[in-house]
């Protein structure tokens, strides 16, 4: 048995206005994963995870964030072994104007406000990864039946 695994990693960015808690939210349009989600992308062939991150936030935002946090992961399997990884970053030092990119519309909201928008499978269950320090991870399972169990560890 190979101790390797091949693996995609990607991240996504909760951008946080400190003094109003608004958040940074896009609206995708992208019928593979659609709906209200964070900012975030592939990591690049010899990129670091945190540039990924700050690069990711501002070709979909406009934004240039700082000191973003690392704040747990989201990972499940892919159907042809590999695992998916999603690198979940906080921040709330950032400067520029929000413009919307390729992705979808780039607008901020409140989280009240997410509970009436379409939003991707398992968002909303990702969500506590962001705000909990003691939750570091989002586990979900293989998908039996259309189903994924999912773990908060």
């Amino acid at each position: 048995m190979t101790r390797t695994t091949p693996v995609e990693l990607t991240n996504m960015i909760m951008i946080e206005k400190p003094q109003t808690h608004e958040i940074l939210v896009e609206d995708r349009q992208n019928p593979t994963w659609p709906g209200v989600t964070f900012p975030g992308g592939h990591i690049e062939a010899g990129e670091t995870i945190v540039a990924s991150a700050i690069r990711e936030a501002y070709e979909e935002t406009g934004l240039t964030i700082s000191q973003p946090q690392l704040v747990g992961l989201k990972e499940w399997p892919l159907p042809d072994g590999q695992r998916y990884i999603v690198f979940l970053f906080k921040a709330t030092q950032f400067q520029g104007d929000i413009k919307s990119g390729r992705e979808g519309q780039i607008f901020w909201t409140t989280r009240e406000a997410l509970n009436d928008m379409l939003l991707p499978p398992t968002f909303k269950e990702m969500l506590p990864v962001f705000d909990d320090p003691q939750i570091n991870e989002l586990a979900l399972g293989p998908r039996i039946a259309g189903e994924r169990s999912l773990s908060w560890l």
